[in-house]
C-alpha cells in the first residue's frame, strides 16, 4: 500500500503541475512545474514521507529500463541523427555543462542552508 501512496503523491503533483500549466498558458511542461511543486513540499515538510521515499527507490532501481525507448528511438532515427551529428553532439555537450554547473550551485545552496540551520 505504501508504493500506492507514494505514486499517488507524485501523480497528484504531476496533475497539479499540468493544470496550472495549461490553465495559465505558461510555457513550463506540467510534469516540471510538478516536480517544482513536489519539490517545495519537500523543502516545508523536511525529510520525505516513508511511502514517497520507498515509490522513488523502486523508480530509481529501474531508471536504466526507462532509457530504452530512447535507444530503440536512436536506432529508427539513425539517417537523421547521422545528418546532424555535429549540432545533436554540441547540444549534447553544453547542456550536460549547464546540467552539471547547476547542480554544483544548487549543491553549493543547500549545503548553506544546512549549515545555518545547524548553525
Amino acid at each position: 500500500m505504501n508504493l500506492i501512496h507514494g505514486m499517488l503523491g507524485i501523480l497528484v503533483c504531476q496533475l497539479v503541475g499540468e493544470t496550472l500549466a495549461r490553465a495559465a498558458g505558461l510555457p513550463i511542461p506540467g510534469p516540471v512545474l510538478g516536480m517544482l511543486l513536489l519539490f517545495a513540499f519537500l523543502l516545508w515538510y523536511g525529510d520525505p514521507p516513508p511511502a514517497l521515499r520507498r515509490v522513488s527507490d523502486t523508480l530509481l532501481n529501474y531508471l536504466a529500463l526507462l532509457f530504452v525507448p530512447a535507444g530503440v528511438g536512436i536506432m529508427v532515427h539513425f539517417q537523421l541523427i547521422a545528418r546532424d551529428w555535429l549540432a545533436i553532439s554540441v547540444a549534447l555537450v553544453v547542456s550536460t555543462a549547464v546540467t552539471l554547473i547547476a547542480t554544483m550551485l544548487t549543491l553549493r545552496g543547500m549545503l548553506a542552508l544546512r549549515r545555518r540551520r545547524h548553525d
